[in-house]
């Protein structure tokens, strides 16, 4: 499939005049078995949530939930302009705060659901659904936890019929495609060596949360104080599974809580499922055999780190060598960062180092180093069809057109392999991963942070 312009253009340009484009008027899953909406669920209607109601324009959003009844309430209007745009009379979307009994309620009315959740409560969501034997798109990253993530694609294992899609833009991307290409077809030879690197750092507190509460960057103690709950949030649901806590605005909205281990795994679990993903992708990563986590600020155990470095060891695989695989966020670089990434002005990325050379890639671009060798290089004939979006490709098969390139049983390692990082930095230690029984061998205290306790009434 090909555009004169790009699929992101495309978008973009959409989203700014208020017209939505879906993965049908992309010319996707056109035949005759594709003519039927699927009736979707969102369970979260705010943040996220909000970038996938314009791909699901075409269908019928039958239900939105939410624990802050403002989010519905803005999702119901965002719903209803979209079918008058299209000239469609619709029913209103049925409101829920909670997806429980969203879930037991409309069961029988519902094809898929759109997970979008803070993350400490994705796999209570999904796993639901897949029982229900629902179709499920879930934001990344997948769980909270590795427990989590090999019960979710378990589950999805043992009922075939049931989509699932981690939400993995880049994934769906053109630019990714062509990298995977690359880097299986040989290009740059046996690569060893690999460098992920982003700018992002949850782990700081902000100015704002700074001033509501002057303590918390001096002590990086939880904060001493209870704010009153906004009006129509429902702090508890909110909370899940988590630990009780009084509600504190620098904990809510969104992304404060990202930094804090309870909710999320800070930069790591959020775009590592991303940036780890083309690595994870082009080498065919499964489990690593080892793994450390260096981090710097905050000092709170309770909060994940600002900077931080990951170290993972993984054994040959498929024809493929041993490879030592780094991960950089905040302020730490790879040692080459200077002579080979900044002088180009790169931004986040990636690099693969081969034996016959090196792909420097990131969002939308790539390109191979040195440029004076691989000037005449051959590129080799795409052999992974494009994708119109992760959405609108996760519709489609929901139709029953062909399948999501992030499923579960791809997703369901690469955000193991993520949370693995994040519990080696909390161990201080390099643990030895045992895939097959999720233990650490050299670490049994792991145990507590690869299955977590669940607060009284929530089970999984």
């Amino acid at each position: 499939m090909t555009h004169r312009i790009s699929r992101r253009a495309f978008l973009g340009a959409s989203a700014a005049t208020g017209v939505w484009v879906t993965g049908r008027q992309l010319g996707y899953g056109q035949d005759k078995s594709a003519s039927a909406r699927v009736n979707v669920a969102f369970i979260a209607s705010g943040g996220r949530a909000g970038a996938h109601l314009g791909p699901c324009a075409d269908e019928n959003i039958v239900a939105l939930c939410d624990v802050n009844e403002a989010n519905v309430n803005k999702a119901q209007l965002t719903v209803k302009a979209a079918a008058d745009k299209q000239g469609r009379d619709i029913d209103k979307p049925k409101s829920y705060t909670d997806f429980r009994k969203l879930l037991d309620e409309m069961g029988k009315s519902i094809d898929a659901v759109v997970v979008s959740t803070c993350e400490h409560t994705h796999a209570f969501a999904v796993m639901q659904a897949i029982k229900a034997g629902k179709h499920v798109y879930v934001e990344k990253p997948m769980t909270h936890g590795i427990w989590e993530a090999r019960r979710c694609r378990e589950t999805a294992a043992a009922n075939p019929k049931v989509v699932t899609q981690m939400g993995i833009q880049n994934h769906a991307s053109d630019n990714s495609r062509r990298v995977v290409e690359l880097i299986q077809s040989g290009a740059i030879g046996n690569v060893t060596e690999v460098h992920v690197w982003v700018h992002r750092s949850w782990g700081w507190q902000t100015a704002e949360n700074a001033a509501a509460n002057t303590d918390m960057l001096s002590t990086q103690e939880r904060p001493k104080t209870e704010d009153p709950v906004p009006a129509g949030v429902d702090w508890d649901l909110w909370l899940g599974p988590a630990p009780q806590r009084p509600f504190n605005k620098i904990y809510f909205p969104g992304p404060k809580w990202y930094r804090w281990w309870e909710w999320g795994s800070g930069t790591m679990s959020d775009l590592g499922s991303h940036m780890n993903d083309l690595p994870f992708w082009a080498l065919k990563l499964k489990a690593p055999l080892t793994i450390e986590g260096f981090g710097e600020g905050p000092a709170h155990a309770d909060l994940s780190p600002a900077n931080f470095h990951a170290a993972y060891e993984y054994g040959p695989r498929e024809e493929m060598p041993a490879l030592k695989y780094h991960w950089y966020q905040g302020t730490m670089r790879p040692p080459m960062y200077n002579d080979i990434i900044a002088p180009r002005k790169w931004g986040d990325g990636h690099l693969f180092i081969g034996d016959k050379g090196m792909l420097l890639s990131s969002h939308g671009k790539h390109v191979l180093l040195p440029e004076e060798k691989f000037k005449d290089f051959k590129r080799p004939e795409p052999t992974i069809k494009n994708s119109p979006g992760a959405m609108p490709e996760f519709l489609a098969a929901c139709r029953g057109q062909g399948k999501t390139m992030a499923n579960f049983d791809y997703a369901g390692p690469l955000t193991e392999a993520n949370h693995l990082a994040s519990i080696a930095y909390r161990m201080g230690k390099k643990l030895e991963w045992d895939p097959a029984s999720m233990k650490a061998k050299n670490c049994p205290e792991a145990d507590a942070l690869i299955k977590r306790d669940y607060r009284k009434g929530w089970t999984l």
